[in-house]
């Protein structure tokens, strides 16, 4: 490899309190089964918490329901927003990146993972890509 930085460190996310608490709040809700959604923004700032169902209703994954995923992209698309982030929640961990969630990416986006240890949710970013993932930052504000 080249002595250049990886692109996928240069992804990051910035995000309120409040949509942090709305991620926590949806995958509390949906626990023990996984919870989904989108991160709509711009510059890598988030906008909008856009919750979805999981098709999937499962403790180990996820499925956004593509009818869902449509009507989110036609909201952000009306709206001047863009896919920045899609979040799904491991409610019995772990807290990283699932040989799933490597083998499903498929949007060049943030990926945020909500982990519940105990009884409190942990929350991280990874960029997935070519098969590996790297972590990235997320600037809670």
């Amino acid at each position: 490899m080249g002595g250049g930085i990886s692109p996928a460190l240069n992804h990051s996310l910035t995000l309120t309190t409040e949509q942090m608490q709305e991620m926590i709040d949806h995958a509390s809700e949906h626990a023990p089964l996984e919870a989904c959604g989108i991160l709509a923004g711009k510059n890598r700032k988030v906008h909008k918490v856009i919750r979805m169902r999981n098709q999937a209703q499962s403790p180990v994954r996820y499925l956004m329901a593509p009818a869902d995923q449509l009507e989110a992209f036609n909201w952000m698309d009306s709206n001047g927003l863009e896919l920045i982030g899609i979040f799904h929640s491991h409610p019995r961990g772990p807290e990283t990146v699932s040989p799933t969630d490597i083998a499903e990416a498929a949007y060049a986006v943030v990926h945020v993972i909500l982990a519940c240890l105990v009884t409190e949710w942990r929350i991280r970013g990874f960029w997935i890509e070519n098969g590996t993932y790297h972590e990235v930052p997320l600037h809670i504000i």
